[in-house]
């Protein structure tokens, strides 16, 4: 957890960039991310410096190499460590002529041998605008502790909530407790191979990852184990050279030292070599509405005929997922009960072929201020075979914050999340719903087959489902709870009326009688 110093150095770093003149987010955490990467750059190379110094022998890698840049610059010099050091204006020049020249030719060349880092920084740009906003920032910069992994992993996220709380870019961000639910509910295992088709900010890889650290610690005392966590379990998918940047700066800073984060359209190429590749897919994609059919990937086309984009990304994740794959996803509302053939089939698919574990509605207000539509998680295993028996439904009615614009937390940071640090007791469930979903999501195959259609949380067995032309909305399932009101005839209603007349008309004649 940050501490309120680290906290206030990470504002005093945002407010140079706005103050200075870069008033965009994500400029400001793009920025913000080649600087982190190239102090990152200089712990490595000072790693292998001590290593070659304790051994006695010559470097084995060297991150900077020997000799002058093409500008006749010494390599050494675009170390952090040492324009740091230097002048406003020399350190501006260093940066802006030989550093990021560096990154985008030498370093790919010399140090990219596939790492994910060195190959989204071909694309790097430098536009801090002057001396002074550079030199106050990497001294910022500088100050703020980069030792632990934690500490770094929560600086990197609490400056992406910066992203979140500027308006429009938001929507690159799914609010970290509803990623920690979801990643909750599907458990990630050492051998799984995650992947989020669009993955942004990467935040369900990192809150994955995380979740994996803390329950399976097993896995950095294996060389299998870790080889994978570190090489080979996680995958990203974005079309947006920034966030894949971002993106992987963040799984940096988190630990892993070579995540796939990748450019790729997820619903315009096709699919051939990641068919049937992972075992969990993790997403709140983006639904922007409508793609042409010419511009949508054929091999979705095959399973669900459609432009809706909602529709494709779940057409997508099938086509991903391995057999015995899981995923859980983000939906919008119009999944759960639209009435067009595609979102039928799609809907029949999930329930016939595959089997549909359970469907939570969240409230409406989970992502203001930058959308209010009402979406849903979905999860599923893909079975190929069927397997659904009963569906389980649960209506969140509370996530831990206010639910209109401003997004307060109801709860102190103990209390909140799905996984909250501290019990909640029976009267803050009506602020905070996720721990009970949790807990109920354990018990789907028990006690809540028992649960009523009044209750918060209930099961649906198929047979009813397919009667109702496989619609998912929960309110087609739920039953309300009508408070009984007792009736009265109606000439009672009149007497009562006429008797009230009477007293009124009484009332009036004694005040006239008392004003004379």
């Amino acid at each position: 957890m940050l501490t309120g110093e680290i906290r206030s150095q990470i504002d005093a770093i945002w407010n140079a960039f706005w103050s200075g003149g870069i008033a965009n987010p994500l400029e400001v955490i793009e920025q913000i991310t080649y600087l982190l990467f190239l102090r990152r750059l200089d712990d490595l190379h000072t790693l292998e410096e001590n290593k070659a110094n304790r051994l006695k022998r010559p470097m084995e890698r060297r991150v900077f190499p020997e000799g002058q840049d093409p500008k006749k610059r010494p390599y050494d010099e675009l170390r952090w460590s040492r324009f740091k050091n230097m002048e406003a204006r020399e350190m501006f020049e260093v940066v802006s002529e030989h550093v990021f020249p560096f990154l985008r030719t030498e370093f790919l060349s010399n140090y990219g041998d596939g790492s994910t880092y060195a190959h989204h920084m071909k694309d790097a740009r430098f536009t801090i605008p002057t001396p002074s906003l550079l030199a106050k920032v990497v001294d910022l910069i500088d100050q703020v502790p980069m030792d632990d992994r934690d500490t770094k992993g929560d600086l990197y996220e609490y400056m992406l909530s910066k992203i979140a709380s500027a308006g429009q870019n938001g929507q690159f961000r799914t609010p970290r407790h509803i990623i920690q639910l979801m990643v909750e509910l599907t458990a990630p295992v050492p051998k799984d191979v995650i992947c989020d088709p669009a993955s942004g900010t990467c935040g369900f890889l990192v809150a994955a990852g995380e979740y994996l650290r803390g329950h399976h610690p097993e896995i950095f005392r294996d060389a299998d184990l870790k080889q994978h966590f570190h090489h080979g379990m996680f995958h990203g998918f974005d079309f947006d050279g920034t966030m894949l940047r971002i993106g992987s700066m963040n799984m940096l800073l988190h630990g892993v030292d070579n995540p796939d984060v990748i450019y790729r359209d997820s619903l315009a190429q096709d699919h051939a070599g990641e068919d049937e590749k992972y075992t969990l897919v993790l997403a709140n994609p983006p639904f922007a509405g409508s793609l042409d059919y010419e511009n949508t990937a054929k091999d979705l086309l095959q399973i669900v005929k459609t432009k809706k984009t909602e529709l494709l990304f779940l057409a997508l994740f099938l086509r991903l997922l391995k057999p015995g794959g899981r995923a859980a996803v983000i939906v919008p509302d119009g999944v759960m009960f639209g009435s067009s053939k595609a979102h039928k089939e799609l809907r029949k698919i999930l329930v016939e072929e595959q089997r549909l574990d359970a469907v939570v509605k969240l409230p409406g207000g989970v992502f203001k201020p930058y959308a209010g539509v009402s979406t849903a998680i979905l999860l599923f295993t893909k079975t190929n075979s069927g397997g659904t028996d009963h569906v389980w439904f649960y209506e969140v009615e509370a996530d831990g914050w206010s639910l209109d614009d401003k997004r307060q937390p109801l709860l102190p940071e103990e209390k909140l999340g799905a996984v909250p640090k501290l019990e909640l007791v029976d009267e803050e469930h009506a602020k905070n719903n996720l721990p009970d979903v949790l807990a109920r999501w354990g018990q789907r195959e028990g006690r809540e087959r028992e649960r009523l259609r009044t209750d918060q949380s209930f099961c649906v067995p198929k047979a009813e489902i397919a009667e109702n032309g496989y619609d998912l909305s929960l309110n087609r399932y739920k039953e309300v709870i009508h408070e009984e009101v007792e009736h009265v005839p109606p000439q009672e209603i009149l007497a009562t009326l006429a008797e009230l007349e009477d007293k009124i008309q009484q009332g009036m004649k004694e005040l006239k009688e008392m004003l004379g």
